[in-house]
């Protein structure tokens, strides 16, 4: 796979992209909120609610750009992923009459799994982490010659995601600063690379799979823990190589929040805005509820609830 660096993932090009997946996917909406709502200081928050996408994340713009623009062999596609990706892959090709086949491991969510079967995709089930599904998926790929989908280490897929980057400025113009989940760097790669330094962007990772912090401590992508309740949508094993050099130019700074912090977020998405997010799509509030990212007065916030494909949760347990 071919290194790519910052300069090659442009505006122009997610522009062009957006226009080719736009009769596909959604354009999501943006609650604005006061800080109040959530017992935090003033500041004005906007929630980019990706979990109504279709699929139920952010994943399926970066399906849908790897089917449309690129040569699909008779074989199809195939897919790794922990959930969310393999959800997508299956609903775009189901879409587009493309055949599919997903692997997930062990961690996937039951939601997840059912998700990726109701679509009607070929689901293989097995290893404990997305690396085992991952090096499943590419023997299957070599032997049925089959086109990898990747979940964030390709230049399509960060061109899709970078989608969400163009959708909300035109959303909230004014925006000051985003929080953005991290897991292995597509999502926020490629709206990085969107706003290309314009507004603060801030990743937050579950402390159980602190990917990019291991990347930028590195200094370049490296085996970091894959673990935590986040582990089905937020724990390859390192940070994509096209999403890293991106990040380390664009992204601010990375916040590591904890499990609890995580369970407690979406607890509050529920209570204050009756939103049942995953884990993984709690991730960025995380931080804010945290107190992990403390937002100066006036400053207008957004953070990205990038994923619902979860069982219901009894939050009064």
């Amino acid at each position: 796979m071919t290194t790519i660096t910052e300069r090659e993932i442009s505006r122009e090009q997610i522009t062009d992209v957006e226009q080719k997946i736009r009769p596909y996917i959604r354009r999501t909406p943006v609650i604005n909120v006061e800080g109040g709502d959530f017992n935090l200081s003033p500041a004005l928050l906007s929630l980019k609610l990706e979990l109504f996408q279709h699929s139920g994340s952010f994943k399926a713009r970066g399906a849908f750009t790897n089917l449309l623009t690129r040569q699909i062999p008779r074989a199809g596609v195939v897919a790794a992923s922990g959930g969310n990706h393999g959800v997508a892959v299956a609903y775009a090709a189901m879409k587009l009459g493309v055949r599919a086949r997903i692997f997930v491991p062990s961690v996937s969510s039951p939601a997840k799994i059912e998700r990726i079967r109701g679509y009607g995709a070929d689901l293989v089930v097995g290893g404990e982490l997305y690396a085992d599904a991952l090096a499943a998926s590419e023997l299957w790929a070599a032997e049925s010659r089959a086109l990898p989908i990747h979940a964030f280490d390709q230049t399509e897929t960060l061109l899709g995601q970078g989608t969400v980057g163009l959708e909300l400025e035109d959303q909230v113009p004014d925006l000051d600063t985003l929080l953005v989940a991290v897991g292995g760097g597509g999502l926020i790669g490629g709206i990085a690379a969107w706003y290309a330094g314009n507004i603060n962007i801030i990743g937050v990772e579950p402390q159980a799979s602190p990917t990019l912090s291991r990347a930028f401590e590195a200094g370049r992508p490296v085996d970091a823990e894959a673990g935590g309740i986040a582990a089905d949508s937020l724990a390859p094993r390192r940070v994509g190589e096209q999403a890293f050099p991106i990040a380390r130019k664009y992204v601010r700074e990375v916040l590591l929040v904890t499990d609890g912090a995580i369970r407690k977020a979406q607890e509050s998405l529920w209570k204050v805005l009756r939103i049942v997010a995953e884990p993984g799509g709690a991730a960025a509030i995380a931080a804010l509820l945290s107190g992990q990212y403390q937002p100066q007065p006036g400053e207008r916030v957004g953070i990205l609830v990038s994923g619902g494909n979860t069982v219901a949760v009894d939050f009064n347990r």
